[in-house]
Protein backbone atom coordinates (compact mmCIF):
# COMPACT_ATOMS: atom_id res chain seq x y z
CA UNK A 1 0.00 0.00 0.00
CA UNK A 2 1.25 3.29 -0.87
CA UNK A 3 1.73 6.54 1.64
CA UNK A 4 -0.12 9.25 0.59
CA UNK A 5 3.16 11.12 0.61
CA UNK A 6 4.75 8.36 -2.50
CA UNK A 7 4.80 10.35 -5.52
CA UNK A 8 3.67 8.14 -8.58
CA UNK A 9 6.81 6.99 -10.86
CA UNK A 10 6.57 7.92 -14.37
CA UNK A 11 6.33 5.32 -16.83
CA UNK A 12 7.81 4.66 -20.28
CA UNK A 13 7.98 8.84 -21.84
CA UNK A 14 6.20 9.61 -24.56
CA UNK A 15 8.18 10.95 -27.08
CA UNK A 16 8.63 14.94 -27.45
CA UNK A 17 7.88 17.52 -29.62
CA UNK A 18 11.30 18.10 -30.87
CA UNK A 19 11.59 14.93 -32.13
CA UNK A 20 9.39 12.43 -33.97
CA UNK A 21 11.61 9.25 -32.95
CA UNK A 22 9.63 6.85 -30.60
CA UNK A 23 10.98 7.02 -26.83
CA UNK A 24 13.36 4.89 -25.30
CA UNK A 25 12.32 1.48 -24.95
CA UNK A 26 10.41 1.96 -28.63
CA UNK A 27 11.34 -0.85 -31.00
CA UNK A 28 12.12 1.44 -33.84
CA UNK A 29 15.00 3.14 -31.22
CA UNK A 30 15.64 5.32 -28.89
CA UNK A 31 14.99 8.96 -27.98
CA UNK A 32 18.00 10.78 -29.02
CA UNK A 33 18.24 12.69 -26.17
CA UNK A 34 19.23 9.71 -24.17
CA UNK A 35 17.03 8.44 -21.30
CA UNK A 36 16.08 11.00 -18.38
CA UNK A 37 14.96 8.92 -15.45
CA UNK A 38 12.68 12.16 -13.88
CA UNK A 39 11.54 12.94 -17.39
CA UNK A 40 13.42 16.15 -17.17
CA UNK A 41 14.97 17.81 -20.03
CA UNK A 42 19.16 18.57 -19.54
CA UNK A 43 17.96 22.17 -19.17
CA UNK A 44 16.22 21.06 -15.39
CA UNK A 45 12.38 21.76 -17.15
CA UNK A 46 10.26 19.23 -16.73
CA UNK A 47 8.51 18.69 -20.39
CA UNK A 48 5.45 19.62 -19.23
CA UNK A 49 6.08 22.87 -17.63
CA UNK A 50 8.31 23.81 -21.30
CA UNK A 51 6.85 26.47 -23.65
CA UNK A 52 6.84 26.33 -27.32
CA UNK A 53 6.62 28.92 -30.38
CA UNK A 54 2.96 30.26 -30.00
CA UNK A 55 2.10 28.93 -33.41
CA UNK A 56 3.12 24.92 -32.49
CA UNK A 57 1.20 25.00 -28.89
CA UNK A 58 -2.11 26.32 -30.83
CA UNK A 59 -1.72 23.91 -33.37
CA UNK A 60 -1.81 21.21 -30.58
CA UNK A 61 -4.43 23.01 -28.74
CA UNK A 62 -6.79 23.33 -31.50
CA UNK A 63 -6.47 19.21 -31.55
CA UNK A 64 -7.40 18.98 -28.34
CA UNK A 65 -10.52 20.76 -28.74
CA UNK A 66 -11.41 19.27 -32.13
CA UNK A 67 -11.51 16.22 -30.74
CA UNK A 68 -13.54 17.45 -27.35
CA UNK A 69 -15.95 19.59 -29.07
CA UNK A 70 -18.69 17.16 -29.43
CA UNK A 71 -18.95 16.57 -25.53
CA UNK A 72 -20.17 20.07 -24.85
CA UNK A 73 -22.22 20.35 -28.36
CA UNK A 74 -24.03 16.90 -27.60
CA UNK A 75 -24.13 18.25 -23.94
CA UNK A 76 -26.06 21.22 -24.42
CA UNK A 77 -28.14 20.04 -27.57
CA UNK A 78 -29.56 17.31 -25.18
CA UNK A 79 -30.63 19.87 -22.60
CA UNK A 80 -32.45 22.06 -25.13
CA UNK A 81 -34.12 18.45 -26.39
CA UNK A 82 -35.05 16.86 -23.25
CA UNK A 83 -36.09 20.64 -21.60
CA UNK A 84 -37.50 22.65 -24.49
CA UNK A 85 -35.68 24.84 -24.79
CA UNK A 86 -35.80 27.82 -27.69
CA UNK A 87 -33.10 28.42 -30.47
CA UNK A 88 -31.88 31.20 -28.49
CA UNK A 89 -31.31 30.16 -25.09
CA UNK A 90 -29.45 27.12 -26.61
CA UNK A 91 -26.88 29.49 -28.46
CA UNK A 92 -26.39 31.31 -24.96
CA UNK A 93 -25.80 27.69 -23.28
CA UNK A 94 -23.76 26.47 -25.47
CA UNK A 95 -21.92 29.91 -25.61
CA UNK A 96 -21.18 28.97 -21.98
CA UNK A 97 -20.11 25.74 -22.03
CA UNK A 98 -17.06 26.46 -24.53
CA UNK A 99 -16.24 29.49 -22.20
CA UNK A 100 -15.97 27.79 -18.99
CA UNK A 101 -14.63 24.52 -20.39
CA UNK A 102 -11.88 27.16 -21.45
CA UNK A 103 -12.12 28.86 -17.93
CA UNK A 104 -11.49 25.29 -16.49
CA UNK A 105 -8.92 23.95 -19.00
CA UNK A 106 -6.73 27.23 -17.88
CA UNK A 107 -7.24 26.67 -14.17
CA UNK A 108 -6.13 23.44 -14.33
CA UNK A 109 -3.71 23.72 -16.65
CA UNK A 110 -1.73 26.79 -15.19
CA UNK A 111 -2.69 25.77 -11.30
CA UNK A 112 -3.26 29.57 -10.12
CA UNK A 113 -2.57 29.17 -6.25
CA UNK A 114 -4.56 26.00 -4.72
CA UNK A 115 -6.40 25.13 -7.84
CA UNK A 116 -5.73 23.26 -10.78
CA UNK A 117 -2.48 20.64 -10.60
CA UNK A 118 -0.58 22.13 -13.62
CA UNK A 119 -1.57 19.26 -15.73
CA UNK A 120 -2.48 18.92 -19.56
CA UNK A 121 -6.09 19.21 -18.48
CA UNK A 122 -9.58 20.11 -20.54
CA UNK A 123 -12.22 20.55 -18.68
CA UNK A 124 -16.07 19.70 -20.16
CA UNK A 125 -19.64 19.51 -19.19
CA UNK A 126 -20.01 16.28 -17.63
CA UNK A 127 -21.79 13.01 -18.68
CA UNK A 128 -23.97 11.31 -15.71
CA UNK A 129 -23.72 15.15 -14.26
CA UNK A 130 -25.42 16.17 -16.87
CA UNK A 131 -28.08 12.97 -16.27
CA UNK A 132 -28.36 14.26 -12.91
CA UNK A 133 -28.93 17.87 -13.90
CA UNK A 134 -32.11 17.39 -16.15
CA UNK A 135 -33.68 14.84 -13.58
CA UNK A 136 -33.85 17.85 -11.23
CA UNK A 137 -34.93 20.12 -13.91
CA UNK A 138 -37.88 18.39 -14.94
CA UNK A 139 -38.78 17.18 -11.30
CA UNK A 140 -38.10 20.55 -9.47
CA UNK A 141 -37.01 23.19 -12.25
CA UNK A 142 -34.43 24.64 -13.91
CA UNK A 143 -33.57 26.84 -11.13
CA UNK A 144 -33.63 24.51 -8.84
CA UNK A 145 -31.45 22.49 -11.20
CA UNK A 146 -29.22 25.38 -10.95
CA UNK A 147 -29.36 25.70 -6.96
CA UNK A 148 -28.05 22.10 -7.00
CA UNK A 149 -25.37 22.70 -8.84
CA UNK A 150 -23.83 25.38 -7.09
CA UNK A 151 -24.64 23.71 -3.93
CA UNK A 152 -23.14 20.81 -5.10
CA UNK A 153 -19.67 22.66 -5.81
CA UNK A 154 -19.55 24.13 -2.48
CA UNK A 155 -20.21 20.93 -0.92
CA UNK A 156 -17.18 19.79 -2.49
CA UNK A 157 -15.27 22.53 -1.03
CA UNK A 158 -16.55 21.54 2.30
CA UNK A 159 -15.91 18.06 1.83
CA UNK A 160 -12.57 17.68 0.42
CA UNK A 161 -10.05 17.61 3.34
CA UNK A 162 -12.05 14.85 4.36
CA UNK A 163 -11.60 13.03 1.23
CA UNK A 164 -8.40 13.55 0.95
CA UNK A 165 -7.13 11.68 3.90
CA UNK A 166 -8.46 8.78 1.81
CA UNK A 167 -5.80 8.81 -0.96
CA UNK A 168 -3.56 6.25 0.69
CA UNK A 169 -6.70 3.74 -0.07
CA UNK A 170 -6.43 4.42 -3.80
CA UNK A 171 -3.19 2.60 -5.07
CA UNK A 172 -2.05 1.55 -8.72
CA UNK A 173 -4.72 -1.56 -8.09
CA UNK A 174 -7.98 0.87 -7.33
CA UNK A 175 -6.60 3.88 -9.72
CA UNK A 176 -5.79 1.19 -12.32
CA UNK A 177 -9.30 -0.34 -11.92
CA UNK A 178 -11.15 3.00 -12.36
CA UNK A 179 -9.17 4.03 -15.16
CA UNK A 180 -10.02 0.54 -17.25
CA UNK A 181 -13.80 0.97 -16.63
CA UNK A 182 -13.41 4.83 -17.23
CA UNK A 183 -11.61 4.16 -20.65
CA UNK A 184 -14.05 1.10 -21.29
CA UNK A 185 -17.09 3.95 -20.31
CA UNK A 186 -15.58 6.51 -22.60
CA UNK A 187 -15.31 3.70 -25.67
CA UNK A 188 -19.00 3.08 -25.75
CA UNK A 189 -19.22 6.64 -25.56
CA UNK A 190 -17.46 7.24 -28.30
CA UNK A 191 -19.02 4.15 -30.48
CA UNK A 192 -22.40 5.47 -29.61
CA UNK A 193 -21.76 8.71 -31.50
CA UNK A 194 -20.77 6.56 -34.79
CA UNK A 195 -23.53 3.87 -34.34
CA UNK A 196 -26.60 5.94 -33.05
CA UNK A 197 -28.49 4.40 -29.92
CA UNK A 198 -30.03 0.96 -30.29
CA UNK A 199 -33.87 1.49 -30.88
CA UNK A 200 -33.69 4.59 -32.24
CA UNK A 201 -33.62 5.65 -35.96
CA UNK A 202 -30.45 5.31 -37.61
CA UNK A 203 -29.17 3.03 -35.22
CA UNK A 204 -26.47 1.08 -37.43
CA UNK A 205 -26.14 3.51 -40.73
CA UNK A 206 -23.81 2.19 -43.19
CA UNK A 207 -22.87 5.56 -43.67
CA UNK A 208 -21.96 6.72 -40.21
CA UNK A 209 -20.51 3.21 -39.65
CA UNK A 210 -18.18 4.07 -42.45
CA UNK A 211 -17.11 7.27 -41.76
CA UNK A 212 -16.26 6.30 -38.31
CA UNK A 213 -14.03 3.61 -39.39
CA UNK A 214 -12.84 5.99 -42.04
CA UNK A 215 -11.64 8.52 -39.74
CA UNK A 216 -9.81 5.90 -37.31
CA UNK A 217 -8.29 4.63 -40.79
CA UNK A 218 -6.99 7.90 -41.88
CA UNK A 219 -5.58 8.53 -38.07
CA UNK A 220 -3.80 4.74 -38.37
CA UNK A 221 -2.47 5.94 -41.71
CA UNK A 222 -1.54 9.64 -40.85
CA UNK A 223 0.19 8.33 -37.89
CA UNK A 224 2.01 5.34 -39.75
CA UNK A 225 3.14 7.64 -42.44
CA UNK A 226 4.22 10.96 -40.72
CA UNK A 227 6.88 11.98 -38.44
CA UNK A 228 7.95 15.07 -36.21
CA UNK A 229 4.66 17.61 -35.73
CA UNK A 230 2.32 15.85 -38.69
CA UNK A 231 2.61 12.27 -36.85
CA UNK A 232 1.99 14.39 -33.53
CA UNK A 233 -1.16 16.30 -35.34
CA UNK A 234 -2.29 12.99 -36.84
CA UNK A 235 -5.52 12.87 -34.15
CA UNK A 236 -6.45 16.15 -35.97
CA UNK A 237 -5.36 15.53 -39.33
CA UNK A 238 -7.72 12.37 -39.47
CA UNK A 239 -10.80 14.04 -37.93
CA UNK A 240 -10.37 16.75 -40.61
CA UNK A 241 -9.85 13.92 -43.04
CA UNK A 242 -13.17 12.09 -41.80
CA UNK A 243 -14.90 15.53 -42.16
CA UNK A 244 -13.87 15.99 -45.79
CA UNK A 245 -15.03 12.52 -46.67
CA UNK A 246 -18.63 13.27 -44.72
CA UNK A 247 -18.81 16.52 -46.75
CA UNK A 248 -18.46 14.51 -50.21
CA UNK A 249 -20.63 12.25 -49.41
CA UNK A 250 -23.15 14.96 -48.31
CA UNK A 251 -23.30 14.49 -44.54
CA UNK A 252 -22.41 17.51 -43.31
CA UNK A 253 -25.09 20.17 -42.64
CA UNK A 254 -23.93 23.44 -43.57
CA UNK A 255 -26.86 25.21 -43.03
CA UNK A 256 -26.41 26.33 -39.36
CA UNK A 257 -22.43 27.08 -40.30
CA UNK A 258 -24.37 29.88 -42.26
CA UNK A 259 -26.65 31.90 -39.88
CA UNK A 260 -26.15 35.73 -38.96
CA UNK A 261 -24.58 36.95 -36.08
CA UNK A 262 -20.43 37.45 -34.86
CA UNK A 263 -20.71 37.62 -31.63
CA UNK A 264 -22.61 35.45 -28.70
CA UNK A 265 -21.36 36.28 -25.02
CA UNK A 266 -22.79 33.65 -22.24
CA UNK A 267 -25.64 35.13 -20.54
CA UNK A 268 -25.40 35.11 -16.94
CA UNK A 269 -28.84 33.57 -14.73
CA UNK A 270 -30.12 32.12 -18.18
CA UNK A 271 -33.01 30.52 -16.25
CA UNK A 272 -33.43 33.43 -13.41
CA UNK A 273 -32.15 33.38 -9.31
CA UNK A 274 -31.23 30.11 -8.26
CA UNK A 275 -33.19 28.61 -6.00
CA UNK A 276 -31.27 26.28 -3.52
CA UNK A 277 -32.86 22.80 -2.11
CA UNK A 278 -30.75 20.20 -0.71
CA UNK A 279 -33.08 17.53 -1.19
CA UNK A 280 -32.99 18.27 -4.85
CA UNK A 281 -29.55 18.45 -5.05
CA UNK A 282 -28.91 15.04 -2.86
CA UNK A 283 -28.21 13.07 -5.89
CA UNK A 284 -25.98 15.67 -6.66
CA UNK A 285 -24.01 15.96 -3.94
CA UNK A 286 -23.85 11.90 -3.97
CA UNK A 287 -22.33 11.69 -7.40
CA UNK A 288 -19.95 14.21 -6.51
CA UNK A 289 -18.00 11.85 -3.65
CA UNK A 290 -17.53 9.56 -7.50
CA UNK A 291 -16.70 12.47 -9.05
CA UNK A 292 -13.53 12.97 -6.83
CA UNK A 293 -12.90 9.09 -6.79
CA UNK A 294 -12.98 9.66 -10.88
CA UNK A 295 -10.75 12.91 -10.46
CA UNK A 296 -7.99 11.07 -8.29
CA UNK A 297 -8.21 8.43 -11.08
CA UNK A 298 -7.64 10.86 -14.24
CA UNK A 299 -4.77 12.82 -12.13
CA UNK A 300 -2.68 10.06 -11.39
CA UNK A 301 -3.04 8.88 -15.18
CA UNK A 302 -2.48 12.19 -16.52
CA UNK A 303 0.71 12.24 -14.41
CA UNK A 304 1.89 9.26 -16.05
CA UNK A 305 1.11 10.24 -19.64
CA UNK A 306 3.63 12.86 -18.88
CA UNK A 307 5.82 11.35 -16.87
CA UNK A 308 5.64 13.36 -14.01
CA UNK A 309 6.19 12.31 -10.70
CA UNK A 310 3.16 13.57 -8.33
CA UNK A 311 2.34 14.33 -4.33
CA UNK A 312 -0.86 13.12 -4.85
CA UNK A 313 -1.51 14.47 -0.95
CA UNK A 314 -1.19 17.59 -2.68
CA UNK A 315 -2.02 17.61 -6.61
CA UNK A 316 -5.36 15.78 -6.19
CA UNK A 317 -7.29 18.20 -4.12
CA UNK A 318 -5.88 20.95 -6.54
CA UNK A 319 -7.99 18.96 -9.60
CA UNK A 320 -10.99 18.80 -7.31
CA UNK A 321 -10.64 22.58 -6.58
CA UNK A 322 -10.08 23.51 -10.11
CA UNK A 323 -13.60 21.59 -10.85
CA UNK A 324 -15.55 22.64 -8.31
CA UNK A 325 -14.57 26.63 -9.02
CA UNK A 326 -15.47 26.10 -12.66
CA UNK A 327 -18.37 23.99 -11.67
CA UNK A 328 -19.78 26.83 -9.29
CA UNK A 329 -19.01 29.24 -11.95
CA UNK A 330 -21.02 27.28 -14.66
CA UNK A 331 -24.01 26.66 -11.78
CA UNK A 332 -24.61 30.94 -12.51
CA UNK A 333 -24.27 30.30 -16.14
CA UNK A 334 -27.10 27.49 -16.31
CA UNK A 335 -24.28 24.33 -16.63
CA UNK A 336 -24.66 21.51 -15.06
CA UNK A 337 -21.51 20.66 -13.07
CA UNK A 338 -17.91 20.75 -15.31
CA UNK A 339 -15.55 17.74 -15.05
CA UNK A 340 -12.00 16.89 -15.63
CA UNK A 341 -12.05 15.50 -19.52
CA UNK A 342 -10.45 11.72 -20.35
CA UNK A 343 -9.69 12.16 -24.13
CA UNK A 344 -6.83 14.94 -24.01
CA UNK A 345 -5.41 12.49 -21.86
CA UNK A 346 -5.48 9.70 -24.80
CA UNK A 347 -4.28 12.88 -26.66
CA UNK A 348 -1.10 13.58 -24.80
CA UNK A 349 -0.41 9.69 -24.76
CA UNK A 350 -0.98 9.30 -28.60
CA UNK A 351 0.93 12.35 -29.64
CA UNK A 352 3.71 12.52 -27.37
CA UNK A 353 3.21 16.28 -26.82
CA UNK A 354 3.42 16.94 -22.96
CA UNK A 355 3.64 20.62 -22.33
CA UNK A 356 0.50 21.63 -20.18
CA UNK A 357 0.74 25.08 -22.11
CA UNK A 358 -1.15 23.48 -25.35
CA UNK A 359 -3.68 22.11 -23.04
CA UNK A 360 -3.86 26.20 -22.01
CA UNK A 361 -4.05 27.60 -25.54
CA UNK A 362 -7.04 24.77 -25.73
CA UNK A 363 -8.43 26.97 -23.22
CA UNK A 364 -8.19 30.20 -24.86
CA UNK A 365 -9.91 29.07 -28.53
CA UNK A 366 -12.53 27.23 -26.15
CA UNK A 367 -13.12 30.97 -24.57
CA UNK A 368 -12.74 32.40 -28.32
CA UNK A 369 -14.98 29.64 -29.88
CA UNK A 370 -17.50 30.07 -27.10
CA UNK A 371 -17.84 34.44 -27.96
CA UNK A 372 -17.44 34.17 -31.81
CA UNK A 373 -20.66 32.70 -33.07
CA UNK A 374 -19.25 31.59 -36.69
CA UNK A 375 -16.60 29.65 -35.05
CA UNK A 376 -19.01 27.68 -33.05
CA UNK A 377 -21.11 26.85 -35.90
CA UNK A 378 -18.77 25.44 -37.76
CA UNK A 379 -17.16 22.98 -35.19
CA UNK A 380 -20.54 22.11 -34.19
CA UNK A 381 -20.66 20.89 -38.00
CA UNK A 382 -18.34 17.80 -38.11
CA UNK A 383 -20.92 14.71 -38.01
CA UNK A 384 -20.84 12.97 -34.75
CA UNK A 385 -19.90 9.84 -36.68
CA UNK A 386 -16.48 11.25 -37.58
CA UNK A 387 -15.74 12.87 -33.88
CA UNK A 388 -16.72 9.37 -32.50
CA UNK A 389 -14.57 7.42 -34.71
CA UNK A 390 -11.83 10.01 -33.40
CA UNK A 391 -12.96 9.33 -29.94
CA UNK A 392 -12.76 5.71 -29.45
CA UNK A 393 -9.11 5.11 -30.74
CA UNK A 394 -8.25 8.54 -28.39
CA UNK A 395 -10.55 6.98 -25.30
CA UNK A 396 -8.81 3.03 -25.90
CA UNK A 397 -5.54 4.77 -25.32
CA UNK A 398 -6.98 5.66 -22.11
CA UNK A 399 -7.97 1.96 -20.64
CA UNK A 400 -4.59 0.94 -22.14
CA UNK A 401 -3.42 3.50 -19.76
CA UNK A 402 -5.17 1.48 -16.82
CA UNK A 403 -4.16 -1.82 -18.06
CA UNK A 404 -0.23 -0.79 -17.67
CA UNK A 405 -1.00 0.75 -14.09
CA UNK A 406 -2.51 -2.72 -12.97
CA UNK A 407 0.54 -4.13 -14.98
CA UNK A 408 2.78 -2.15 -11.96
CA UNK A 409 0.50 -3.98 -9.06
CA UNK A 410 1.20 -7.14 -7.72
CA UNK A 411 -1.06 -9.55 -9.73
CA UNK A 412 1.16 -11.99 -9.02
CA UNK A 413 -0.45 -12.47 -5.88
CA UNK A 414 -3.81 -14.10 -5.64
CA UNK A 415 -5.71 -11.83 -4.01
CA UNK A 416 -5.35 -8.68 -6.28
CA UNK A 417 -6.20 -10.22 -9.59
CA UNK A 418 -9.62 -11.25 -7.54
CA UNK A 419 -9.88 -7.87 -6.25
CA UNK A 420 -9.45 -6.38 -9.99
CA UNK A 421 -11.91 -8.98 -10.94
CA UNK A 422 -14.74 -8.63 -8.46
CA UNK A 423 -14.64 -4.48 -9.39
CA UNK A 424 -14.49 -4.91 -12.90
CA UNK A 425 -17.66 -7.11 -13.02
CA UNK A 426 -19.75 -4.79 -10.87
CA UNK A 427 -18.08 -1.43 -12.38
CA UNK A 428 -18.65 -2.54 -15.94
CA UNK A 429 -22.59 -4.11 -15.76
CA UNK A 430 -24.47 -0.93 -15.71
CA UNK A 431 -22.08 0.18 -18.25
CA UNK A 432 -22.30 -2.68 -21.09
CA UNK A 433 -25.99 -3.39 -19.80
CA UNK A 434 -27.94 0.22 -19.41
CA UNK A 435 -31.11 0.66 -17.55
CA UNK A 436 -30.23 -2.67 -15.61
CA UNK A 437 -30.83 -0.75 -12.09
CA UNK A 438 -34.59 1.19 -13.84
CA UNK A 439 -36.28 -0.94 -11.77
CA UNK A 440 -34.58 0.22 -8.28
CA UNK A 441 -36.11 4.13 -6.73
CA UNK A 442 -34.74 7.24 -8.53
CA UNK A 443 -32.54 8.38 -5.34
CA UNK A 444 -31.01 4.78 -4.58
CA UNK A 445 -29.86 4.30 -8.40
CA UNK A 446 -27.93 7.17 -8.51
CA UNK A 447 -24.75 5.55 -7.66
CA UNK A 448 -25.38 2.32 -8.94
CA UNK A 449 -25.90 3.56 -12.53
CA UNK A 450 -22.24 5.22 -12.05
CA UNK A 451 -19.52 2.43 -13.37
CA UNK A 452 -16.92 4.04 -12.28
CA UNK A 453 -18.59 4.57 -9.09
CA UNK A 454 -19.60 1.26 -8.44
CA UNK A 455 -15.86 0.00 -9.84
CA UNK A 456 -13.95 2.68 -7.44
CA UNK A 457 -16.06 1.74 -3.93
CA UNK A 458 -15.45 -2.13 -4.45
CA UNK A 459 -12.07 -2.39 -5.19
CA UNK A 460 -11.17 0.21 -2.60
CA UNK A 461 -13.36 -1.83 -0.24
CA UNK A 462 -11.92 -4.78 -1.03
CA UNK A 463 -8.51 -3.18 -1.18
CA UNK A 464 -8.95 -2.44 2.49
CA UNK A 465 -10.45 -6.09 3.71
CA UNK A 466 -7.96 -7.88 1.92
CA UNK A 467 -4.95 -5.74 2.47
CA UNK A 468 -5.42 -3.74 5.69
CA UNK A 469 -8.14 -5.89 7.70
CA UNK A 470 -7.27 -9.50 7.20
CA UNK A 471 -3.50 -9.04 7.73
CA UNK A 472 -4.29 -7.44 10.88
CA UNK A 473 -7.16 -9.98 12.05
CA UNK A 474 -4.13 -12.75 11.14
CA UNK A 475 -1.40 -11.04 12.94
CA UNK A 476 -3.67 -10.09 16.05
CA UNK A 477 -4.36 -14.02 16.07
CA UNK A 478 -1.43 -15.09 15.36
CA UNK A 479 -0.23 -13.20 18.51
CA UNK A 480 -2.61 -14.00 20.84
CA UNK A 481 -1.94 -18.03 19.64
CA UNK A 482 1.51 -17.26 20.71
CA UNK A 483 0.87 -15.84 23.92
CA UNK A 484 -1.34 -18.70 25.03
CA UNK A 485 1.46 -21.53 23.86
CA UNK A 486 3.80 -19.22 26.09
CA UNK A 487 0.92 -19.40 29.06
CA UNK A 488 0.54 -23.05 28.42
CA UNK A 489 4.05 -23.91 29.16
Amino acid sequence: MSSPRQTIPGTQQPPTPESADPPAGHPEGPHPEGPHPDGVHPGGVHPVDESRPFARILLFGIQHVLVMAATPISAIFLMSATLRLDSHLTVDLLSAAFVLSGVGSLIQSLGPWKFGPRLPFVMLPGGAPLILFLAIAEQHGLRTATGAVVLTAAFSFVVLPVFSRLLAFFPALVIGTMIVIVGVNLVKVGAVLVTGRPGEPGFGDPTNLGLGVATIGFTVVFYLLFTGILRQLAVMLGLLAGTVLAAVLGAVDLGRAAQDGLVNAPQLLPFGSPRFSLVAALPLMLYSLASMAEATGQTVINAEAVGKEIDRRTAVPKTIRGDALTSLAGGFFGLPLMVTSGENIGIVRVTGVRSRFVTAAAGIVLIVIGVLAPVTRAISVIPSAVIGGTAMVVFAVITVLGIQMLGRSDLDRHTDPFVCAVALALGLLPILIPGVYAAFPPNLRILPESGVAVGACVAVVLNLLFHHVRPCVVARAARARTESEKTGR
